[in-house]
Parts: C-alpha cells; sequence; structure tokens
C-alpha cells in the first residue's frame, strides 16, 4: 500500500515542473498552464468528496481495482491532449480518480493494532509524500528529454503494472457500512460538525497544504527565470530534496501514538511559516532555496502525519468518511493556493508566490493556537 499511495499520487503532480514546456506547446500564458495543476486538484478533491466515501460501503479492493481503469483512461487522454481546454478536461479526471491512496490510508489504519496506528499511517504517508515529491523529479527529467506527453503514457504504463500487483496482493476487507450512497455523502456533514477535532484538522491541514502548493505550482516559472536560467529537469530535481521530508513520518506517527502532539504541530507548522521567509529574504539564493524546501517539506508532512493520526482515532466505523472530509478540505486548500500563486506570480513574479505561501502557513498556525486552546488534549 506504501508502494501503490506513492505511485498513483503521483499522477496529480507530473505536470507541474512541464507546465513551462505545456504553456510553450500550446502558446499560451504562464497563469493558464498554472491553471492545469489547479484543476488537478480540483479533480482530487471531488473525487475525495465523491469516491472514497464508497469505501465504508463497498468492498474496497474491487473500487480500487475499478477505479484504475478510470485512471489509465484519463492519463491517455492528458498525453493526447490536442489543445489546452482538453488538457484541462483531462487533468481535472485525472485528479478525480487518483484518489485510490485515501482508500489504502484508512485500510491500514484499520489493518493496525490500536497501539501502532500511527507508525503505520505514517509509514503509507511516507510513500505518498515520497510520491509526490519523486514525481516532479521523474516528469522533470522526462519532460527535458522526451517531451512532456511521454510523461503522461509513462504513467499509463506504470498504472497498468501497478494494476496486476494489488490484485493479486492487496487484502480484502469488508465494510463496515449497511446503508445507502445517499445517506453515506448524507452523513459527512454532521461528522464535520461533531468532530471539533476533525474541523481542527482538516482547517490548518487544508491552509498548510495551500501554501505547499503555491511553492510547488510556481517553482519552475522562478528557476525559468534570472539568476537560475533551469529548465524541468532542474525543477524536477527538487523533489529529491524535498522527499527528506518524507522520511519524518513514522517517527512522527510514533510520536503521535505515544504523547499530546499540540506543541509538536505548532513547531511543524511554524517550520512552514519560516520556509517562506527563506524563500523571500533569499530569493536568489540556490543553498536557502534548498533549505526552505527541506525545511518546508519535513514542516507539512509532520503536520499531516498528525492530523490524519489523529481523525482516525475518532470513530472507526466512519474512517473513510472522516478521510473524506480532512483531505476534501485538504485539496480545496491546495487548489486555492495553486489559483492564488498563479496569479500572483503573473503580477507580482516570486515576491507575490512568496506572499501567498506566507499568508497562508500563517492562518494555519493561527488558527491552529487559536482553537488548540479550547481543547486540553488537542492534537
Amino acid at each position: 500500500m506504501t508502494i501503490g499511495a506513492g505511485l498513483v499520487v503521483a499522477n496529480i503532480y507530473y505536470n507541474q515542473p512541464l507546465l513551462g514546456d505545456i504553456a510553450r506547446t500550446f502558446n499560451t500564458t504562464e497563469a493558464k498552464a498554472g491553471s492545469i495543476a489547479m484543476y488537478t486538484q480540483v479533480g482530487y478533491a471531488l473525487g475525495l468528496l465523491l469516491l472514497v466515501p464508497m469505501g465504508d460501503m463497498l468492498q474496497r479492493k474491487r473500487l480500487i481495482m475499478s477505479d484504475f481503469a478510470f485512471i489509465i483512461g484519463s492519463l491517455l487522454l492528458g498525453a493526447f491532449s490536442p489543445n489546452i481546454y482538453v488538457l484541462m478536461g483531462a487533468s481535472l479526471l485525472i485528479g478525480i480518480s487518483s484518489v485510490i491512496p485515501q482508500l489504502f490510508i484508512p485500510l491500514a489504519a484499520h489493518l493496525a493494532k490500536p497501539e501502532e496506528r500511527g507508525k503505520v499511517v505514517g509509514t503509507v504517508l511516507s510513500g505518498l509524500l515520497i510520491g509526490i515529491l519523486l514525481s516532479r523529479t521523474l516528469s522533470g527529467f522526462v519532460g527535458a528529454h522526451l517531451g512532456w506527453r511521454a510523461m503522461f503514457l509513462i504513467a499509463a504504463g506504470l498504472m497498468a503494472l501497478l494494476w496486476i500487483a494489488l490484485l493479486r496482493l492487496l487484502p480484502e476487507v469488508h465494510p463496515d457500512y449497511k446503508g445507502t450512497y445517499r445517506s453515506l455523502m448524507a452523513s459527512l456533514w454532521p461528522l464535520f460538525r461533531q468532530e471539533p477535532l476533525l474541523r481542527l484538522s482538516s482547517i490548518r491541514g487544508g491552509l498548510l497544504f495551500g501554501s505547499f502548493s503555491a511553492f510547488w505550482s510556481t517553482l519552475v516559472f522562478h528557476l525559468e527565470a534570472p539568476p537560475f536560467n533551469a529548465g524541468s529537469d532542474v525543477a524536477g530535481a527538487f523533489g529529491l530534496i524535498g522527499a527528506v521530508g518524507a522520511f519524518a513520518a513514522p517517527v512522527v506517527g510514533r510520536l503521535s501514538d505515544k504523547v499530546n502532539t499540540k506543541n509538536l504541530v505548532t513547531a511543524m507548522i511554524s517550520l512552514v511559516v519560516f520556509s517562506f521567509v527563506l524563500y523571500g529574504v533569499f530569493s536568489t539564493s540556490m543553498f536557502w532555496l534548498i533549505a526552505g524546501v527541506i525545511l518546508m517539506d519535513l514542516g507539512l508532512q509532520a503536520a499531516h502525519t498528525s492530523n490524519q493520526t489523529t481523525i482516525f482515532a475518532l470513530n472507526p466505523q466512519a474512517r473513510n468518511r472522516l478521510n473524506t472530509v480532512y483531505m476534501f478540505t485538504y485539496f480545496v486548500g491546495g487548489a486555492l493556493g495553486t489559483f492564488l500563486a498563479s496569479h500572483a506570480w503573473v503580477r507580482w513574479q516570486w515576491m507575490g508566490v512568496v506572499a501567498t505561501g506566507l499568508l497562508l502557513s500563517s492562518l494555519s498556525l493561527l488558527v491552529h493556537l487559536f482553537f488548540s486552546r479550547k481543547k486540553k488534549n488537542v492534537s
């Protein structure tokens, strides 16, 4: 599941280092090309809302296997897109269909012993983040040498191979929910309303991921400009640097099993805020850009692991729906960050992006500090 989570979630992020090449292929603006990343994240949020809750009422393996046909078809549509608008539609479909990792994570939490749940969730999440970050490395390299369309074709082939492996290896878990799809969807809002920790985790996570997406969706434009004058392969290589943060997930998961994590989350969100300070003060320094990426990805991954460990402890019978609410909010925040940053880049270049990320990460910290005071044992 850890490997599968990384490979599937990568589909959402392959386009980010390729946005400059896509803009040139279709002779369009950087803002319009940047919207491709936004559409993928919006699609992911829709998939989380519409598909992931079904993991509580359907056999999860059958649901996962069926979704792979949807993923492969969407990737092929992206590869052969004749214009920017078809690629936008394909990107939306890629996002909707690539929600399988969010079925893996509740499944892993279900299979784990209670005292090891944080560790197990952290392990699967480490695969997820490695997939997010190394997807940029792979696509940057492929885009520089084979063109951006080749990346979508390669991704479709990887999904076919993964489908075969999971068909043989993935365990089957029977659902707990006995109601209809309509009643299942209707139960999402009461969960959000009745669980204050779910609300807190969702909002602070969404704002933090918005800042993360603001950075990554515009990094390629910043690196293409002076003084860096770099291409998609260099932008993709930053994924290797950011992958350092992925290895923190199991460690943070173990800590979440044993301690109250309020102060830990405060420190991790503060790392993200500080990374944007570095991006602004040392905007022309490759060294400090690299240092900021390490701090930002470490902070985001650690906070995300703590958030999901917290929500999975709330209601074992509703883990897929809890994850739906959390991840829907998370990717709405990501889409917002991408949208704001792509337009900030057009108007104010890199400093506009830095201001966007700093605003969103600071809001996440303020939400966390303000609402954590109302709960003695908040995570």
